[in-house]
C-alpha cells in the first residue's frame, strides 16, 4: 500500500472518530451548570404552598435542591373533592419522574398526569422556593 493511501485512511479514521464523539448523548443541563461559576441556589430542602383554581385549591411542596439540581420532591395531595383528589394524587406520582435529577431552572411543568390545575399550583410553589433558595452574590 502507498504513503498516500495509508496517509488517507489515517485522516479517515481520525474524522470518523472525531464525528463519533461529537455524537456522544450530553446533559441537558450541563451547559446550563457550565455558564455558573458556581450555583444559583444554597443547597437545602425548601418547602413552600402552591395555590390554584378557582375554590382555591393547594398543596404543599417541599424540594430537596443540591447544585442547582432537585434531588427529591414531596407533595401534598390535601383536596377534599373527590374528582380534585384524584387529580392531585395522580399529579403527585408522575411529578417525581418528570423533576428529579434536572436543573431547578430547567422545570416547566404545564401539564403531568391530566392536570393542568395542579400544574400551576406546583409552579407556584417552585417560584417560592427558588426566592428562598437563590444565592445572592453577598451569599459568596
Amino acid at each position: 500500500m502507498s504513503s498516500a493511501i495509508r496517509a488517507g485512511a489515517a485522516v479517515g479514521v481520525a474524522l470518523l472518530g472525531a464525528t463519533l464523539t461529537s455524537c456522544a448523548a450530553s446533559d441537558p443541563d450541563s451547559g446550563r451548570r457550565a455558564e455558573r461559576s458556581e450555583s444559583s441556589y444554597r443547597d437545602g430542602e425548601y418547602t413552600a404552598t402552591g395555590w390554584y383554581g378557582s375554590l382555591p385549591s393547594h398543596h404543599d411542596v417541599t424540594l430537596t435542591i443540591r447544585n442547582d439540581t432537585v434531588q427529591s420532591v414531596r407533595i401534598t395531595t390535601p383536596a377534599e373533592d373527590p374528582t380534585s383528589l384524584e387529580h392531585q394524587q395522580r399529579f403527585a406520582q408522575a411529578l417525581p419522574d418528570a423533576i428529579v435529577g434536572r436543573d431547578v431552572d430547567a422545570l416547566d411543568i404545564d401539564r403531568l398526569a391530566g392536570a393542568s390545575g395542579c400544574s400551576e399550583g406546583f409552579m407556584n410553589a417552585l417560584e417560592q422556593i427558588k426566592s428562598a433558595a437563590f444565592r445572592s452574590p453577598a451569599d459568596s
